[in-house]
């Protein structure tokens, strides 16, 4: 019998686990790149956009996350997460719009445990990786050791 009781239980996958790693191996993560999708976002689907809906469809159109929902065909989704997002930002907003967006956040891969889910990760920014090389010579943080120090018989009493 199948255990957790629904789709998403248990744990999201970690791609640094040997486990996963196999997965790795059968083609189970995707390294969607750090500086995003490039181009125009793709056409409205849905029926006249507002203003608001505009500003958050062009943004998200540039996030790396929709590398994947291009490949997808997942552009109506898309829209559907701005119109209800949009709706969920203002002040007179049911809770159960609320839960909607949170739910759109993981199934689109736009919180960390939707990335997870949809087994995806970003590759590094190159400008990160270049930050991140060492110019200089490290600096050496004392150890446990060079802490001790011996101590003559007959002090420290």
């Amino acid at each position: 019998m199948p255990r957790g009781g629904h789709a998403a239980s248990g744990p999201p996958p970690d791609p640094n686990s040997l486990k996963s790693a196999k997965s790795v191996q059968a083609g189970g993560w995707t390294t969607l790149p750090a500086e995003g999708r490039t181009g125009p976002a793709p056409e409205w689907p849905l029926t006249e956009q507002t203003d608001r809906e505009a500003v958050l469809w062009e943004d998200l159109w540039a996030k790396p996350q929709a590398v994947a929902w291009d490949e997808l065909e997942q552009a109506l989704e898309v829209a559907l997460f701005c119109r209800t997002l949009a709706e969920a930002e203002r002040p007179d907003c049911r809770v159960d719009v609320k839960k909607m967006v949170r739910s759109y956040l993981d199934s689109l891969g736009l919180s960390v445990a939707g990335m997870l889910r949809n087994r995806w990760k970003v590759a590094p920014a190159a400008e990160a990786e270049e930050q991140a090389a060492p110019t200089a010579t490290p600096v050496r943080r004392p150890s446990a050791r060079d802490r001790l120090r011996v101590v003559p018989s007959g002090e420290g009493a």
